[in-house]
C-alpha cells in the first residue's frame, strides 16, 4: 500500500475510468448535497423520536419491562443494518437515485403506519418500526454512493463527506425534539404522521434536485451482472436471527430454547453467506476485494458505534428515569451535541487528507470511551454542567471521526461500479452494531442489575466502555501496523530513486562515452578521405593507443601526437 493510500487517499483515475460528474451550479449543488445528507439526518431522527419517548409510548401500550422497551429502538436499527446490503447492490443495478428515491416514499409509508399501530398494540408498532428501517437501509448507501460518483477524490470530497456525518447527531436531536413536542404537548402518533410527510417532500425533492449521472462501460457490465440471490437471502437471515436473538434475551430470557437456537442457527447461515461469497460469479458483498487494513477500520467502526449505542439509549434512561426529566428536557440538554458534531466533521473533513486514517480512529475510538466513562460515574444529582455537558460535548467526535473516514477510504479503494457496496458496509457496520450493542448491554442489566435502575444502567454503560476499549486496542493495532508498512515503503522508494538515480548517471556516462567514440571516428574518416585526394601529404599514421588528452583534463576532447 502506498502512502497516500494509508492518509485514505487514492491514485489519479485514468483516461478509461468513470464518466465525469456533470457540472452544477453552485446553488444546485447546495441543494444535491443538502439533500443527500437529509438521508443521515432522517435515518438518525428515526431513532430519536422513539428513545426519548419511549416511555409514554410504552405506557399507551402498557409496557414497563426494559427488555421489552429496547425493541422500540432496537427493531428500527436491526433492518436499517441488515437490509442496507441488498439496497447498495440495488443501487448499482438500476440506479442511485431511483432507489434513493423510492427509499423515502417506502420511509414514509411505515411511519404513518407506525402512527396507526396505536389502535392495535405494541406488537404491530414493533413490525413498523422494523419496516420502517428498510426505508434507511435504502436511502444511506445509495445516498453516499451518489456523493461517491459525484466527487472525485480530494478535499472537497472529505468536506461533503464530513458534512453528511454532521448529520447524525443532529439528526438525532431533531426527531428528539420533534417526538417530545408531539408526545407531550399532543399524541405521539402525530410524530409518525408529520414524519412521513417530510419523507413524501423529500422524496420528490431529490427526484428533481439529483442529477442524472452518466454510466461508464464497467457500470453497464456490472449492472447486467444479475443479482446474488443465494447470498441475499443468507445474509439478510443470518443478520435478523443473530440480531432477533440478542435482543430477544434480555426482553424473556436465555433461558428459553429458541433464543440460544436462533442464535445458533444465524451463526451457521452468516457461515454458510461467506462461503457463497467467496465463490460467487457476481457476490452482494466482493469479499475478496477487502483488504486487512479495511478490516481493521470496520472492527474499529462496530466497536465504536455499538458503544455508541448503548450510550444514546441508556444516557436517555437515566435523564428520564433516574433523573425524572421531562422528554423535551431531555433531548433540549442534548443539542450541544448538534454544535459539537458540526464542528467534528468539519475538523475531519480537513484533516482526512492530511493524517492517517488510522490515527483519527484511534481519536474516534477515545472519544467513544471518555463519552461512556463520563457518564457512567456521573453522580445522580450532580449538575448538568459538570460531567454530564462535557461527555455530550465529546462523544459526537467520536461518530463524525469514524463515520466519514472509513466511508472515504471504503468509496476511494472500490471500483466505480461497486461504490453502492462500499457505501452499504460502512453503514451495515454502524446500525448493525447500534442493535447487536443494546442487546448485549441489555442482556447485562438484566443478569446483573436484579431491579434496580441505577446499577442497571452503570452495568450497562460499563459494557460499552468494554467495547469502546476494545476499539482503541484495535485502532491502536491498526495505527502501529499501518506505520511500519509506512516506514517500509518509504525506505523501498528511497531505494527505488537511488537506484533510478545510479541507472540514469549509468546511461549518461555511456551516451558521453558513445558519443566521444563516434567523434575519434569521423575524425579518422576524414583523414582518409583527404589522403586519398592529397597523397603527397601522407604521413604515417600512429597507432590508436598514441591518443592522449590534451590538457590531461576529464573534459577535455581526444587529440593525436
Amino acid at each position: 500500500m502506498r502512502l497516500e493510500e494509508e492518509r485514505g487517499e487514492a491514485p489519479n483515475p485514468s483516461p478509461s475510468g468513470p464518466p465525469p460528474a456533470p457540472k452544477l451550479s453552485l446553488l444546485h449543488e447546495i441543494a444535491f448535497v443538502a439533500i443527500i445528507c437529509s438521508a443521515q439526518l432522517m435515518t438518525q431522527a428515526g431513532l430519536g423520536q422513539i428513545i426519548a419517548t419511549q416511555y409514554i409510548v410504552g405506557k399507551d401500550f402498557g409496557i414497563t419491562n426494559p427488555g421489552l422497551l429496547s425493541w422500540f429502538s432496537a427493531s428500527y436499527s436491526l433492518t436499517v443494518g441488515t437490509f442496507i446490503l441488498i439496497a447498495g447492490r440495488l443501487g448499482d443495478m438500476y440506479g442511485h437515485r431511483l432507489m434513493f428515491c423510492s427509499g423515502f416514499i417506502w420511509f414514509a409509508l411505515w411511519s404513518l403506519i407506525a402512527g396507526l399501530s396505536v389502535y392495535s398494540g405494541h406488537v404491530l408498532f414493533n413490525f413498523c418500526r422494523a419496516m420502517q428501517g428498510i426505508g434507511p437501509a435504502f436511502i444511506l448507501p445509495n445516498g453516499l454512493a451518489l456523493l461517491g460518483r459525484f466527487y472525485p477524490p480530494g478535499p472537497r470530497k472529505g468536506m461533503v463527506f464530513g458534512m453528511f456525518g454532521a448529520t447524525a447527531p443532529n439528526g438525532f436531536i431533531v426527531g428528539a425534539v420533534f417526538g417530545s413536542l408531539f408526545s407531550q404537548l399532543a399524541w405521539w402518533p402525530w410524530t409518525y404522521y408529520s414524519f412521513a410527510i417530510a419523507c413524501v417532500g423529500l422524496s420528490i425533492g431529490g427526484y428533481l434536485i439529483i442529477p442524472t449521472m452518466e454510466s461508464s462501460a464497467a457500470d453497464n457490465v456490472h449492472r447486467r451482472a444479475g443479482f446474488d440471490w443465494a447470498g441475499s437471502i443468507t445474509g439478510v437471515t443470518g443478520l435478523v436471527l443473530v440480531n432477533f436473538a440478542w435482543n430477544q434475551g434480555p426482553a424473556y430470557g436465555w433461558d428459553k430454547p429458541y433464543v440460544y437456537i436462533l442464535l445458533i442457527i444465524g451463526l451457521i447461515i452468516l457461515g454458510l453467506f461467506v462461503f457463497i461469497e467467496l465463490r460467487a460469479a457476481q457476490p452482494l458483498v466482493p469479499l475478496h476485494s477487502l483488504s486487512g487494513e479495511t478490516g481493521y477500520v470496520l472492527a474499529c467502526v462496530a466497536a465504536g458505534w455499538s458503544s455508541f449505542g448503548i450510550w444514546i439509549y441508556y444516557m436517555f434512561r437515566f435523564m428520564l428515569v433516574t433523573r425524572h426529566l421531562t422528554p423535551l428536557n431531555a433531548a433540549a440538554q442534548m443539542t450541544p451535541a448538534g454544535i459539537s458534531g458540526l464542528l467534528a466533521s468539519m475538523t475531519t473533513g480537513f484533516l482526512i487528507h492530511k493524517v492517517p486514517v488510522a490515527r483519527l480512529m484511534v481519536v474516534a475510538m477515545i472519544a467513544f470511551c471518555v463519552g461512556l466513562i463520563l457518564i457512567s460515574t456521573a453522580p445522580v444529582h450532580q449538575t448538568y454542567w459538570a460531567q454530564w455537558f462535557v461527555a455530550i460535548l465529546v462523544t459526537p467526535w467520536g461518530m463524525d471521526i469514524s463515520f466519514p473516514a472509513s466511508t472515504i477510504m471504503l468509496s476511494n479503494f472500490v471500483s466505480h461500479e461497486h461504490q453502492g457496496i462500499a457505501a452499504s458496509l460502512v453503514a451495515t457496520v454502524v446500525n448493525y452494531s447500534i442493535s447487536i450493542g443494546l442487546g448485549i448491554a441489555g442482556t447485562v442489566e438484566v443478569q446483573v442489575a436484579g431491579g434496580d435502575p441505577l446499577k442497571g444502567f452503570r452495568c450497562a454503560t460499563w459494557t460499552g466502555i468494554g467495547l469502546a476499549g476494545m476499539g482503541i486496542v484495535i485502532s491502536i493495532i491498526f495505527a502501529v501496523r499501518m506505520s511500519m508498512k509506512s516506514s517500509h515503503e518509504a525506505k523501498m522508494q528511497k531505494m527505488h530513486a537511488e537506484h533510478a538515480a545510479r541507472a540514469d548517471a549509468f546511461s549518461a556516462h555511456s551516451e558521453m562515452t558513445h558519443s566521444r567514440t563516434g567523434s575519434v571516428q569521423e575524425k579518422d574518416n576524414f583523414d582518409d578521405v583527404e589522403l586519398q585526394q592529397h597523397p603527397a601529404t601522407r604521413q604515417p599514421r600512429m597507432p590508436p593507443a598514441t591518443y592522449i588528452r590534451s590538457g590531461g583534463s576529464a573534459g577535455s576532447h581526444p587529440s593525436r601526437i
